[in-house]
């Protein structure tokens, strides 16, 4: 049986600023493989904190979908190529109780 339960992976991380254009672009091509083979990537959204670093959330449509993701993603060269360029990765799940 598959949670219909949206769930959200919040990624923390700093990146140096002069890496920051090249992780944006590395990010992109990230999602859109995501996205072209695994289904439920709902919503991806980067936010730059005061203190320079990043939230990185993703929002699954189930947490099925998401630990599929995750499963394969030591193998794909774009999660590789994207966190090389951060520093102090962290990463929290979550369960969306509310949303308004």
């Amino acid at each position: 049986m598959v949670s219909t339960v949206a769930i959200v992976r919040i990624h923390r991380y700093a990146v140096e600023p002069a890496d920051v254009p090249q992780l944006m672009a590395r990010r992109v091509e990230l999602i859109s493989t995501i996205r072209a083979s695994y289904p439920g990537l709902a919503e991806v959204r980067l936010t730059r904190l005061a203190d320079g670093t990043f939230t990185d959330t993703w929002r699954w449509d189930s947490a099925e979908q998401m630990r599929a993701a995750l499963a394969a993603a030591p193998s794909l060269a774009e999660v590789g190529a994207a966190m090389s360029l951060t520093t102090g990765a962290t990463a929290e799940d979550g369960e969306i109780v509310d949303e308004r």
